[in-house]
């Protein structure tokens, strides 16, 4: 076994990550952070005297979400 199968090459060139710039990534952090705080809202808060909604719709649809989370809603 003196030859090999693969040849021993020169230097690979090393991956260099792309800049991204805060300008691009602020609109979506801003977009997402919203998005957050609404489902939050909704899980979290959306019944009772807090309710945006009227009916046990919204209620009903979060419920599992709400007790996995650790919201009481009983």
């Amino acid at each position: 076994m003196a030859q090999s199968a693969v040849q021993p090459t020169a230097t690979a060139p090393t991956a260099v990550p792309a800049k991204l710039p805060v300008s691009a990534i602020a609109p979506w952090a801003v977009f997402f952070g919203i998005l957050m705080l609404v489902l939050l809202y909704f899980v979290g808060a959306e019944q009772g005297a807090t309710s945006l909604l009227s009916g046990e719709n919204v209620h009903e649809f979060v419920h599992d979400a709400r007790h996995l989370l650790g919201f009481p809603c009983h």
